[in-house]
C-alpha cells in the first residue's frame, strides 16, 4: 500500500488508505447491481445492515479503545468490509446473521488486533466463516435468480423473511430459495448423478444457462471488469489474481480431463460463485496477502488450489473464505522465504 508519505525509494504515485479503499468499493458497483438484478432485494437488504452494523461496531470499538471515531470511519476500509461480506452472504440471510457476520468481522478480525493495518487475517472473510460454521442451513438461502421459474421473490416476501422469519401463506422458505449451481453439483455427484447429466436435466438446465450458472457468469464478469480497472489504476496488484485464475483454470482442467462426468470445467469454476470477487477484490487485499513480488505468486497460486480442493472435496460449497484464511496464515512464512535480494547485497 502507497501512502503520500511514504519511505525512500520515492514513488510518483499519490494515493492514500481513503483513495484506495473507495476506489475499490467504486469497482464493486457494476457486480453489485449485477448481484441485485439477479437475486434481488435481499442483496439490498445485506449491504444495508452490514454497512449499517459495521459502521457502529467500528464507532463502538473506537469509543472503547478511546480513539478518534470519525478519521478512522472516514477511511473506508469499515464501508468496504461491509461490502465485501454482504455480497458473499445469501440474498436470504435473516437479519441477525449478517448483523453477526458484521460484528465479528469488525470486532473480532480487525479492531481486537489493533484496527486497520494490524489484522493478520481479511475480516470479512472472518465474518463469513463465523456464521458459515456456526448456521450452515442459513447460509444456503439464496433466492431463485432471475430467469429460472419466476425469479427472486418480490420486496414485501423478501421483507418479511429477511426480518421476521415469515413466509406467506401457503409457501415455505424451500419455495423461494434454491441451492447455487456449485452446491447443486455436489449434492448431485453425492446421489451418483454426474456433471452431464445435472446440467442438462429438465429440472435443472434453466439454472445452468451459459458457462456456469444463471446470473452468476454475468456477476462475475462485471466483477471481472471492476478488477481489471482496478489493476491498471495500480490499486491491485496484478500477480496475486493471475495466479490465483491460473492455479484455478490449471487444476480444474487437469481432474475435468481425467473425468469430464465428476468434474466440472475450468470456464465453470471461473464465472460460479464469488470466484472474481475473491481474484480481484479479496485476496489482494494489501494488509492480509502476501508482499513480496515472488511471494504473491504463490499467495495467489495457493488460494486457487485450495478453492479447486474445498470445491471438490470439502464439506462447503464454495472454498474460498476458507482459502483465503488459511493463505492468510501462510503469508508471512511466504513473505520470509520470498524476500528480494537488497540491491547490491549478496544472495543468501
Amino acid at each position: 500500500m502507497l501512502f503520500k508519505h511514504s519511505p525512500s525509494p520515492h514513488i510518483k504515485q499519490e494515493i492514500n488508505v481513503h483513495d484506495m479503499m473507495f476506489m475499490v468499493i467504486y469497482a464493486l458497483i457494476p457486480g453489485t447491481l449485477s448481484s441485485v438484478y439477479f437475486f434481488g432485494w435481499g442483496v439490498l437488504f445485506n449491504l444495508t445492515i452490514a454497512i449499517s452494523v459495521c459502521l457502529l461496531t467500528e464507532a463502538v470499538i473506537l469509543k472503547i479503545r478511546r480513539r478518534e471515531i470519525y478519521p478512522v470511519l472516514q477511511d473506508g476500509s469499515a464501508l468496504l468490509t461491509a461490502c465485501l461480506l454482504a455480497l458473499a452472504l445469501p440474498a436470504l440471510a435473516p437479519w441477525w446473521l449478517t448483523t453477526i457476520a458484521s460484528i465479528s468481522a469488525i470486532a473480532v478480525a480487525k479492531q481486537l488486533y489493533g484496527g486497520l493495518g494490524f489484522n493478520p487475517f481479511n475480516p470479512a472473510m472472518v465474518g463469513y466463516i463465523v456464521v458459515m460454521i456456526s448456521f450452515p442451513l442459513e447460509m444456503t438461502l439464496w433466492t431463485t435468480p432471475m430467469g429460472v421459474a419466476d425469479g427472486w421473490p418480490d420486496f414485501s416476501t423478501t421483507f418479511n423473511w429477511v426480518f421476521f422469519g415469515e413466509t406467506p401463506y401457503a409457501e415455505t422458505i424451500d419455495s423461494i430459495s434454491m441451492a447455487t449451481p456449485i452446491d447443486l453439483i455436489k449434492t448431485q455427484l453425492n446421489q451418483l448423478h454426474d456433471v452431464t447429466e445435472t446440467r442438462h436435466s429438465t429440472e435443472y438446465s434453466a439454472l445452468f444457462s451459459g458457462l456456469s450458472g444463471t446470473g452468476w457468469q454475468w456477476i462475475n464478469i462485471l466483477f471481472l471488469a471492476g478488477g481489471i480497472w482496478l489493476v491498471k489504476k495500480g490499486v491491485a496488484d496484478w500477480r496475486i489474481p493471475t495466479a490465483f485464475i491460473l492455479a484455478l483454470v490449471f487444476i480444474s482442467n487437469i481432474f475435468a480431463v481425467a473425468d469430464y462426468s465428476t468434474n466440472s470445467s475450468p470456464l465453470f469454476h471461473l464465472f460460479s460463485g464469488g470466484t472474481m470477487l475473491c481474484a480481484f477484490f479479496i485476496a489482494t487485499d494489501p494488509v492480509t496477502a502476501s508482499t513480496t513480488p515472488r511471494g504473491r505468486w504463490i499467495y495467489g497460486a495457493g488460494i486457487g488450489v485450495l478453492v479447486y480442493v474445498i470445491r471438490n472435496w470439502g464439506g462447503y460449497p464454495d472454498g474460498i473464505a476458507f482459502a483465503i484464511i488459511l493463505m492468510n496464515i501462510a503469508a508471512p512464512l511466504i513473505d520470509y522465504y520470498t524476500q528480494p535480494k537488497v540491491y547490491g547485497g549478496l544472495d543468501r
